[in-house]
C-alpha cells in the first residue's frame, strides 16, 4: 500500500486571503493547477478551487475583484503524509473533493489531487 507522501506534489501554489479571485484564477491558469492554497502567513486559511471560481462568477458579476477569502473553503480537510492512498481517496470521494492539502505537524508540506490518487 502506498502512502500519500509517495504521490503528493511538494510544489505549493499559494495566495493570501486578500488576493482577488481574478488574480487567483490567473495563477491557476498560469501554473495549470485546479486549486490554490490560501495561506495566512504560515497558517492554512483555506483552499480556492476551480469550483469556487464557477460559484463566485455565477453569483456575482464582479467576482474577479472580490477577495478569495469570500469564496474559498475555510479550514479545509487535510491529510497526513503517512495516510494510505486508499484512505485519502475515500475521503475525497466521500466529500466530493478533488484536492487535499497534506499537513504534518501543523505545516502544509504538499497537496494531493484525485488524479494523483487514482493514477
Amino acid at each position: 500500500m502506498a502512502a500519500v507522501r509517495e504521490v503528493m506534489s511538494e510544489t505549493l501554489f499559494t495566495v493570501s486571503p486578500s488576493t482577488t479571485v481574478g488574480e487567483a484564477v490567473a495563477l491557476m491558469a498560469q501554473h495549470r493547477v485546479g486549486s490554490m492554497l490560501v495561506m495566512d502567513g504560515t497558517k492554512l486559511a483555506g483552499i480556492f478551487t476551480e469550483r469556487d471560481t464557477v460559484r463566485a462568477i455565477s453569483q456575482s458579476h464582479d467576482a474577479p475583484s472580490h477577495e478569495v477569502s469570500s469564496w474559498m473553503t475555510q479550514e479545509p480537510m487535510t491529510v497526513g503524509p503517512d495516510e494510505q492512498v486508499e484512505d485519502a481517496l475515500k475521503t475525497m470521494l466521500d466529500n466530493g473533493f478533488r484536492h487535499l492539502p497534506v499537513v504534518k505537524d501543523g505545516e502544509v508540506i504538499g497537496i494531493v489531487s484525485i488524479r494523483d490518487l487514482a493514477g
